[in-house]
Order: structure tokens, then C-alpha cells, then sequence
């Protein structure tokens, strides 16, 4: 899974969002490392939702524009959870193999 993907699946795990708060969203939990760009994060939505693993939750109108909410399916939590998992055990066995090299870590 690329890492934008992760991270958007990531801000929605934490509840219902439009586009702007998706993009603030990542940026923070990211410490800065994922800046999303409009036409990125849209792109991604829409493949997302052709994969069943986010869909619309909700719209409304401010400011004469339609602002669309955005959450995860079961499907998309249980795909996120995965690959949580996955990282998380991958970063274990790579810890664990720097951790003797010559007392990089403590």
C-alpha cells in the first residue's frame, strides 16, 4: 500500500471528512512528511471509492460549493488494520536487528 493511501485511510480511521480537513489531517499525523495536494488526495478518493474501501458519508453546502464527507467501509478498516499490522511487524524485525549494530539505539 503507498503511503499516501495509508495515511488517508488513516485520517478517515479517526472518523467522518471533507477533502480540506483529509489534507490538514494527513500533514499533522504525518509530522509534515505527507503534504497531499488537491488533485492528489481527489484522484485517490475516487479509486478508493471504486475499491469499496471509503464512501461518501454525507454532503452539505457552504459558501455555495459542495463539500463532500468521506469515511471508511468495513472493507477499508479491516484492509488499514492489515497493513498496520504488517508495518508495525516489519518495523519490529528491523528494530530488532539495529538494536545490536554497534549500540545505534538505545
Amino acid at each position: 500500500m503507498q503511503e499516501t493511501t495509508f495515511m488517508i485511510l488513516t485520517a478517515l480511521a479517526a472518523g467522518s471528512q471533507h477533502g480540506y480537513g483529509m489534507i490538514t489531517d494527513v500533514k499533522a499525523i504525518s509530522a509534515g512528511r505527507v503534504q497531499l495536494k488537491a488533485g492528489t488526495l481527489y484522484a485517490a478518493l475516487d479509486r478508493l471509492r471504486a475499491d469499496k474501501l471509503i464512501e461518501v458519508d454525507r454532503e452539505e453546502i457552504v459558501d455555495s460549493r459542495l463539500r463532500r464527507y468521506y469515511q471508511l467501509t468495513p472493507e477499508g478498516a479491516e484492509l488499514l488494520a492489515a497493513e498496520a499490522a504488517h508495518l508495525q511487524a516489519n518495523a519490529v524485525v528491523a528494530m530488532s536487528r539495529l538494536k545490536p549494530a554497534a549500540g545505534m539505539l538505545a
